[in-house]
């Protein structure tokens, strides 16, 4: 991972527990649970004293998202290939309170062969909840992988389907 794209950081509480949000010059770059997988470790960053507005902005997201209240998404600057870019976005398009399947989600993207790598990318998603990994099932609809863990996964999407 590269972790000179980042040049800012703030840890944020959540209910499922604190989050580390790292920011590039463009936008929000990193927003990791303590532990999950692919998580760069300690980010030897400054830490935010709280004035910078990308990551005032993804904290405001962060508690509306657990009130059950619309937010205004900050700007995203997650780093990686131009196949993650472009699955990354797509999981953008997935609604809150619904979910997609690798396969449908590698069908949306006209790469229905590449369901596995696909489903690679999403797992290398390296800004958790806004970009919604957690909404990608397996095709029988169970949770399956989730680098924040299966317990979160099926707290956020209980979360969004009462919101909902």
């Amino acid at each position: 991972m590269n972790t000179r794209h980042h040049i800012l950081q703030r840890r944020i509480a959540t209910p499922l527990g604190p989050l580390t949000a790292a920011r590039s010059a463009a936008g929000l770059s990193g927003l990791w649970f303590d532990g999950q997988k692919h998580h760069p470790g300690t980010l030897d960053l400054p830490h935010d004293d709280g004035s910078d507005a990308v990551l005032s902005a993804t904290e405001a997201a962060l508690k509306a998202y657990f009130g059950g209240q619309p937010f205004a998404m900050p700007p995203l600057d997650p780093a990686g290939t131009a196949f993650q870019r472009e699955v990354w976005r797509a999981l953008l398009a997935i609604a809150p309170g619904a979910s997609d399947t690798y396969g449908q989600l590698a069908r949306r993207l006209g790469r229905a062969q590449a369901a596995r790598a696909l489903g690679a990318a999403v797992g290398r998603n390296p800004i958790s909840i806004l970009i919604p990994c957690h909404r990608v099932v397996g095709a029988d609809g169970s949770l399956t992988g989730y680098a924040g863990g299966l317990e979160r996964k099926r707290a956020l999407l209980r979360l969004e389907n009462d919101a909902a």
